[in-house]
């Protein structure tokens, strides 16, 4: 079976076993604001003098990507993102994301190779789009699912002109915390747009602590295992609504992509802000 089949089926596993793990006679989980989405752990209020919970507030935003991968968030209606990446050959990656319907986000992103340092010379692909929806908010016993369309790729190649990391393409992703708290998994499968006949998948899973820190880890791009990525990171909440990212893309890769760049582990940085306009 091909591993793009192989992935497909790994994305319904943890699903399917997180919904007969769980146990319906248990106790509620605290109540949130209907604003926010089940599909990540949030603190809450402690209960006041008169036994109730106020509304949160202040609540750390929902990850709406990992390093590569999806999620199932999706900014609220109201609310922007803007994410930059850092990236080898002094490369800068910009993203803007706009919550337009509630569970509905549109977006842009455009890259630059050789912006920061010394580089011989700069190279600007065309602009993309990013479009997510999420369908299903998701409970105790479903995940949260979204489908969505990211034509941003990573690392183009001044030779073939194209991204030596392709684009997403079309994806269908679903996010659920399973087992212990802080501990989320978001599965997906995607058709890449270089590649209409394929079928990739992705395996993230993050663990937050005291949301403060989050760990990252993902194995990406997931149709052959010679081609496929494993990244792993650490995300700092600096504040509510600024993240500060520290992650190495491809550490199980080697060699060199036809334009001469290094295929090999790369260290990235990225800075996200959100904010309401």
């Amino acid at each position: 079976m091909r591993a793009g089949v192989f992935s497909a089926l790994i994305l319904l596993f943890p699903l399917v076993q997180a919904q007969a793990s769980s146990n319906p006679s248990s106790a509620p989980s605290a109540q949130v604001s209907p604003q926010m989405i089940p599909i990540k752990p949030k603190s809450q209020p402690e209960q006041d003098a008169l036994g109730l919970i106020p509304t949160p507030t202040g609540l750390i935003e929902p990850d709406t990507m990992i390093i590569d991968a999806n999620t199932a968030a999706t900014l609220d209606p109201g609310t922007f993102a803007t994410q930059t990446r850092f990236y080898s050959g002094g490369g800068i990656l910009q993203y803007v994301s706009l919550g337009v319907f509630n569970g509905l986000n549109i977006g842009a992103s455009i890259s630059g190779n050789g912006l920061v340092g010394n580089a011989p010379s700069i190279a600007v692909p065309t602009p993309q789009a990013q479009v997510k929806y999420r369908f299903f908010d998701g409970n105790r016993y479903v995940p949260a699912l979204a489908v969505g369309y990211d034509g941003q790729g990573y690392d183009y190649n001044r030779i073939t002109h194209k991204y030596n990391d392709p684009a997403r393409g079309f994806y269908l992703v679903g996010t659920q915390e399973l087992f212990i708290p802080g501990l989320v998994f978001s599965p997906s499968v995607n058709a890449s747009g270089t590649n209409s006949g394929a079928v990739y998948g992705a395996l993230p899973v993050t663990y937050t602590i005291a949301n403060k820190v989050e760990l990252m880890a993902e194995w990406d791009n997931i149709h052959n295992i010679s081609n496929s990525r494993v990244n792993a990171g650490i995300r700092f909440y600096i504040t509510n609504h600024f993240d500060l990212d520290l992650a190495v893309r491809r550490a199980n890769q080697s060699g060199y992509y036809s334009d001469g760049t290094s295929r090999g582990p790369e260290r990235i940085i990225q800075l996200r802000y959100v904010g309401n306009f």
